[in-house]
Order: structure tokens, then sequence, then C-alpha cells
């Protein structure tokens, strides 16, 4: 039997019209000399009309079966389908394929556990839901190709088996069986291929690329991941970013029918610490943090030594606000290393809370007009030696509060600009390392400070983010070879080892590098928020779960011995 069409594109259109389908069966209704099939395919789900007229040879859940039969109107419509006005009478069926029993319900909404939908993800992707987020990925794809060959991007393709060099997690490493001791690494990205495409006069290059990160896992990152990976010479950092933005808004706007107003919205870096508590902000609501220095000596005063104190106020939140919430809150505060939440309530135009003891009038009326609190606003107050942490802790608690008042519109989107990062950071052995990665070009009016205060240099990068996710993060790149010198140095890398390690890299530099920048997007974190879902698995096909296995095919797994030894590989047990 030849199809004639996908069942979900049948229409009212169609009436009159013989066809042969092919699907699975999603249910089965038998009244008594009647039946009817819902039949799925990837397009949806077409009712099958049979009588005893034919012969109906036994069917049960998804058996994959062959129908030919006429297209009629129903009598009542189901409005819940797109094919809902239409039916198929049956006049002959066929079984192609049976079925056991499905291990898990295959509909949009299953109560498998994940476990066992990655166990059987090849029944996980017949649920409707799950096909879309993959159509969706396709269709986003489809419009990378588009969009950047009409602006003028080349496609190219990096390797996958390259160099081990330092980044921002461990390489993967794939030992060499032609070269014993040796390793590739897989590439966490295509950062230095791209930037020599620049060097290469492409001038404008692009790529869906496939990265690999050896990192600890949660419900937005994994192991090997895919992003749109993009570089062009000779704009600035604006003209870059204008051409990233249309992007997005024209993907928003076929995917989700939203229209993204343009040119985005830009917080810098210490706006965003300041307010949200995060460089990744969720600004579909308010609860902005708020520097009130003058607790301080309250703080003190009562045992609490701190340096810096900021508050957050919840409007018109008194009556729900329990002691299971502020247990919670702490719980937050204790992970960030900051101060106990205090809590103030606002009753009879007055705070109360145990910490008032600690507030004279002219404070308590100072916080109360300062703030605008209102009869029954809450007022949320932390403190700490850390400002980071005073801040990351409240912008935590901040988000926590956001989503238990249920203050955030799920089908809002907020698209925003990070910029103006540190080029450095110190870690918690007191060393500089890149904020961002060591290619980062710093901004032109803090050169100076790289010998003298080089924490204070402000760098060309940027972030795009959506709805208090990371979406995509680049920079403009060094593409002078003693600035590149000089930030290794700075990053503590010796003669040898730059030239080890990115020797190849830098001798490129000599050869009339162009000024260029680039991002790269996250493709599967774009798509998990274009299709509203809050675990990237789910729109990936064949993702690993938290641990970083494969349940279903099993990985990773041990290989046998002749394939260690011929890798001059021996395995060393881990002593726990």
């Amino acid at each position: 039997m030849i199809r004639t069409h996908y069942n979900g594109d049948l229409r009212i259109d169609h009436v009159g019209q013989t066809v042969h389908l092919v699907g699975w069966v999603s249910k089965k209704r038998n009244l008594g000399s009647l039946l009817f099939i819902d039949l799925r395919d990837r397009s949806g789900i077409v009712q099958i009309f049979c009588d005893e007229t034919i012969t109906i040879p036994d069917i049960r859940s998804e058996f994959l079966i062959e129908v030919k039969g006429v297209i009629r109107k129903k009598d009542v419509a189901n409005p819940s389908l797109l094919t809902g006005a239409i039916e198929v009478v049956a006049q002959e069926i066929h079984v192609i394929n049976r079925s056991e029993t499905p291990a898990l319900i295959i509909d949009s909404q299953t109560d498998a556990l994940e476990e066992t939908r990655l166990n059987y993800r090849y029944l996980d992707l017949r649920r409707p839901s799950m096909q879309s987020n993959l159509m969706i990925r396709s269709q986003v794809i489809a419009q990378v190709m588009k969009f950047f060959d009409a602006h003028g991007f080349i496609y190219v393709e990096t390797p996958i088996l390259t160099l081990s060099t330092p980044g921002g997690a461990r390489d993967y490493l794939v030992p060499s069986r032609v070269q014993p001791g040796h390793f590739y690494a897989l590439p966490q990205s295509p950062q230095i291929y791209k930037q020599l495409l620049m060097i290469s006069g492409l001038d404008r290059y692009f790529q869906i690329a496939r990265c690999f990160r050896d990192e600890d896992l949660r419900a937005d990152r994994q192991p090997d991941f895919t992003q749109i990976d993009v570089e062009a010479s000779f704009l600035n950092q604006d003209e870059l970013l204008r051409i990233i933005e249309r992007f997005i808004a024209e993907v928003f706007s076929s995917t989700r029918q939203i229209n993204i107003t343009l040119p985005l919205k830009t917080l810098t870096y210490e706006m965003a610490m300041e307010r949200y508590g995060t460089d990744k902000p969720d600004t579909r609501f308010g609860l902005e943090l708020i520097p009130i220095e003058f607790l301080i000596p309250s703080f003190q005063q009562a045992g609490l030594d701190v340096n810096f104190t900021y508050g957050i106020v919840v409007p018109n939140a008194s009556q729900g606000f329990s002691r299971k919430i502020t247990d919670e809150l702490s719980l937050i505060t204790k992970k960030y290393q900051i101060k106990n939440p205090i809590v103030f309530k606002v009753e009879q135009q007055k705070l109360t809370g145990s910490f008032t003891k600690f507030l004279t009038e002219e404070h308590q009326l100072k916080l109360i007009q300062s703030l605008a609190l209102k009869e029954n606003d809450v007022l949320i107050v932390s403190g700490a030696h850390s400002k980071k942490l005073l801040l990351q802790g409240l912008g935590a608690i901040r988000l926590w509060l956001g989503h238990f008042f249920k203050l955030i519109d799920p089908n809002r989107f907020d698209v925003l600009w990070i910029k103006e990062f540190p080029l450095f950071e110190k870690n918690a052995e007191g060393k500089l390392v890149s904020s961002h990665h060591p290619f980062t070009r710093p901004r032109e009016e803090d050169v100076a400070l790289l010998d003298t205060e080089p924490e204070k240099v402000i760098a060309l990068a940027h972030d795009l983010v959506i709805n208090g996710y990371e979406a995509g993060g680049g920079s403009m790149r060094i593409y002078d070879k003693v600035m590149q010198e000089k930030i290794f140095t700075l990053l503590g890398l010796s003669d040898a080892e730059i030239k080890r390690k990115f020797g190849w890299f830098i001798d490129a530099f000599n050869y009339g590098t162009p000024p260029h920048g680039g991002i790269a997007l996250g493709l599967d974190r774009l798509i998990m928020l274009l299709t509203g879902n809050t675990n990237i698995r789910d729109v990936i096909a064949f993702p690993k779960n938290l641990a970083g296995v494969g349940p279903l095919e099993k990985t990773p797994s041990r290989v046998d011995d002749q394939q260690l030894d011929e890798l001059s590989i021996q395995i060393k047990e881990k002593i726990s």
C-alpha cells in the first residue's frame, strides 16, 4: 500500500476522497458492531470508523496498521483535534506489525518516571509533545541555515578530534591508537578554529556545532550539546548584536508567533548583579534587590558582623508569609554563606518582627519611607561580608519568591543583552581567571589597567539572556599577538606553556589578523525555552541522564582488554 496522506493533514476539504493511511493505534473504542480507532502518525491523529461490513484483524494499542477508506464529515465535530471535523470510513485494515504492551503511556502527558522514558526512548519519542519538540528544533535549524546564509555567513565544519586546551570544564579525551600515549580532545567549542577562519579571510562563518564538556549536569545542561556558532570580521560589537537579535526575533515570530521588540534591552553586568543578584536575570517580574546600608549598625548591634546589607520588598504578601517560607529562604542563605533572612511585615503602618528591637524609631520610619512600604508588604533583609555572595544569595531568594508567589507569566518572554562583564575574576585560590575565555578583547579605554589593576578591566563580552537562562554568550576577540600573550601571562601561563598549548594559534596572529567577534547560542536551551520546557533532555532525541549515562544504550560502557591493549591503556581502579 502507498500512503496518500499524513493522518493529521486531513481536513473537511478531503471529504469524499479515498485515502491510504498508516500509523500506530493510539486508542481503540469497541461499541459492539462498531469500532473506532484513533490512528496516529507524526502529523497527528485521525479517527477511523469500522463497521461489520469489513474484516477487522486483532488490533491493540501501538499496533502498526494500514487503512484504506473514504473521508466523510462527522455528525458532531471534535474541536480538540485538527482532524475533528472528519473521519475515515474503513474499507480495508491490515496489521503491518504487532506491539507488546508499552512501558509508558504514549500521550502528550505521561506519568512515567524519566528513567523509564529514557530506557524506552523510542516509545517516549512517539508521544506528540516530544515529536513537536523535535519538529520545532528542526524548524529552528532550517531557519539558522536560511538566515545566516542570507546575511553572508559561510557554513564551515570544524574538527571534532582536536587539541586539549584549558577551558571552562574538563575535556573529554580520545586516545590515539597510532600515536600511543597521545590524546585528542573533543571540542568544548570551536573557539580557536572559528578565529582561524577569520584569519583565513572567510569574513563571516557559522556552524551547527557539536560540543562536549565533562562537567556536573543539571536540568539545562548535557555533556554533549549543540550550539549555533557564529563569527564575523570587521564588525563592532553593536553591529554583531543587531544581526543576532534579528535572528532571535525571526525565530520567536515563526515558532511562537511572538513579536520581540528590537533593539533588545541591555543591562550591564553591574546593573544586573545590583538589581537581580545574577548575570542572567529573569526580568519578567519585579522584587529587585535594594541596598540598605543604614541597617549595617543594627546588624552589628545584633551581633551580626556584616559589611553589606540588601533587601527585597514583596508587596502584599504578609498574610501568606509563613514560617515554612522563612525556613526555605534560610536554606538558600546557608548555601551562599550569608546571614539568615530577617523578615519584617508592615502592619498598621509599623514594622513587625523580632529584629525590630535592634531598630530605632528613626530607622523604622526611614525603612518605611525610603522603600515606600505599604500595609501588608513584607521586607526581607540579609547581610554578608562578601557583596558578591550577598547579591547572589538574595538573587536566588528573589527567584524562589517569584515562583512561589506565581509572579512569573509563563507566556511572556523577556530577551535582553548583558554587557560590560569584568575581563577577569579570582578563583578560590586567589588567582586570576577569565570571566569568559582568554581570547576576549578588553575594552580599549581599560587596556592600561592590565598592568596595574587587571580586575577592573571591562571585557567586550556579551550574553543573551531569555527568561533567566543564558541562551548565548560571546565577545569581541583579541586580534593582536602581543595583547593575547599578555592575557595568557596574566592568567599565569609560562612562555613554555603558551607555546605548547597555543603556539600554533598565536603564530597565526603574525599574518594580518582582522578585528572580529562572535557568539555561541545554545541550540538545546533555545529550543527548551521556545517549547516551554524546563528540562533540556525533553528537546534532545537521545540525551544523557543527570549521571551522564545513556540508559537506553547503557553508555558509558567498559571495553574489552584487546581494545585497551591496542590503545596502550591500562585501567587503574579508583581507590575510594
